[in-house]
C-alpha cells in the first residue's frame, strides 16, 4: 500500500545505495505510524503523508483513492488554510478539517514540510480522532526529520 515519491524524506551521506536503504528505512517507518493509526481509530478510512510541495511521501488508503492526486490536493489545500491562518492570526496554522457529506479529511501539518491527511467515516468521534492523530502528525514529522527514537 504505500507509495514514496521522495519528498521531504532525509538525505543520507554513503551514496546511492545507502540513501536508498535510508529513505526505505524512513517510508517503512511512516508506514507503520499510518497502519497503527487506523488501528487505533476504527472509523479512519485511510491516511496519507506528502510533501508541502504535494508530492506523495507514504499512503495508508482504500483502492477508492488516488493517492498522488489526493497529495495534491491535500497540498493546495494546506496551503490556502495556512495562508488564511496568517492573515487572519498571524500565526502557523495546525490542522484543518473538512466535514463532507461522507465524512471528515482532516489535514495535520506534520513538520514543517509534511502534513498527515486521514480520511474519517461521518460517525467518527472527532475528539478521538484530534486525540489519536495529533501524536501521529508529530511522529511522522520525527521520522521524516530522522529525530525518531527506537
Amino acid at each position: 500500500m504505500a507509495k514514496r515519491a521522495g519528498a521531504g524524506l532525509p538525505g543520507t551521506p554513503g551514496g546511492p545505495a545507502a540513501g536508498a536503504a535510508a529513505v526505505r528505512a524512513t517510508e517503512q517507518a511512516v508506514v507503520a505510524e499510518l497502519r497503527s493509526l487506523r488501528a487505533r481509530v476504527p472509523q479512519l478510512g485511510g491516511s496519507l503523508v506528502a510533501s508541502v510541495d504535494g508530492l506523495l511521501i507514504a499512503h495508508d488508503l482504500p483502492g477508492s483513492v488516488e493517492p498522488a492526486g489526493m497529495a495534491a490536493v491535500t497540498a493546495t489545500g494546506l496551503s490556502l488554510a495556512h495562508r488564511i491562518a496568517q492573515t487572519a492570526h498571524g500565526g502557523a496554522l495546525h490542522e484543518v478539517v473538512i466535514r463532507g457529506v461522507d465524512g471528515y479529511v482532516v489535514i495535520y501539518a506534520a513538520g514543517p514540510t509534511a502534513s498527515l491527511t486521514v480520511l474519517a467515516d461521518p460517525d467518527v468521534n472527532v475528539g478521538r480522532l484530534h486525540l489519536e492523530s495529533r501524536p501521529a502528525a508529530r511522529a511522522v514529522a520525527a521520522c521524516l526529520t530522522g529525530t525518531r527514537r527506537p
